[in-house]
């Protein structure tokens, strides 16, 4: 569990990277290495980012246990 937990956050954190790109460049990393943004290899890594944000939502009661502590 703790492989997957490490890649869902790496890929969270390059989904928060790309995002970072488009907000202040207008530059989407992820459209431009999968050939433009309605290709099929970069709708997957949007599905695919989107998973792992939607997984490490369990992150939260973690942080708040040890916040009590």
């Amino acid at each position: 569990m703790k492989a997957l937990d490490s890649v869902a956050l790496a890929l969270l954190i390059v989904g928060g990277l790309n995002w970072l790109l488009v907000g202040l460049f207008e530059f989407d990393l992820v459209a431009t290495i999968a050939g433009g943004s309605t290709t099929i290899f970069a709708k997957i890594i949007y599905v695919i980012v989107g998973l792992c944000a939607i997984y490490c939502l369990k992150f939260f009661p973690l942080i708040s246990r040890r916040d009590q502590a």
